[in-house]
């Protein structure tokens, strides 16, 4: 099957549509099970949200992010002590590379800097369907396109029927649904899981 092309991959992440965007929770606390809010920030049809980022990571000057956007729009997004960072589990801005996709929330400066508040780090949401379940893989097929998932020990966490998070996958079905939220591993079809969310037979 085709592999996922970088910009697919990423729009298929987090963005709801153009005028949703779907933000993580105050990432500060954030646990798997809780990787997306309810909260949205709506938008007139067609409106560019000015305090929202998203692309690839470009340069990393000090705590400055260069990002080019799926658009070829140009960001700067500027960390803070206080941004909140997720790069498959709460994490810190020096783990921030070249090459991440990125998706970015805080407060516009009048030289057009984003002053972040929140970084998301190669983060997707991908529905799935689970093709094969091999020891700390699972393999899913993403509309029509085949991608690798890997299970990471004392991270990945499994939500069943709407239950609390468990470590244990042992629930999960071949040809069953699951929605997959995980951490993109750049310029391939391959992701690291946070959470997956299935039903428990």
């Amino acid at each position: 099957m085709e592999s996922l092309g970088r910009r697919k991959f990423l729009t298929s992440a987090v963005l709801g549509s153009a005028t949703a965007v779907v933000g993580a929770t105050a990432l500060g606390s954030l646990a798997p099970e809780t990787a997306f809010a309810d909260q949205k920030w709506m938008l007139e049809p067609d409106a560019i949200d000015p305090d929202f980022a998203e692309g690839r990571i470009t340069g990393i000057q000090g705590s400055m992010l260069m990002v080019t956007g799926s658009d070829n729009t140009f960001h700067r997004i500027q960390a803070t002590s206080g941004t909140s960072v997720w790069k498959l589990r709460n994490t810190t801005f020096d783990e921030a590379r070249v090459g991440d996709g990125l998706y970015a929330r805080g407060a516009r400066m009048p030289d057009g800097v984003l002053a972040a508040d929140s970084i998301w780090l190669n983060i997707v949401n991908l529905q799935t369907h689970i093709v094969a379940i091999n020891r700390d893989v699972l393999h899913l097929d993403h509309n029509g396109h085949r991608i690798v998932g890997h299970v990471v020990s004392g991270t990945t966490a499994a939500v069943y029927n709407g239950t609390p998070a468990i470590s244990d996958l042992s629930l999960l079905q071949v040809g069953k649904h699951a929605q997959v939220i995980g951490a993109w591993r750049p310029d391939t079809n391959e992701v690291d899981i946070a959470t997956v969310y299935a039903a428990a037979a």
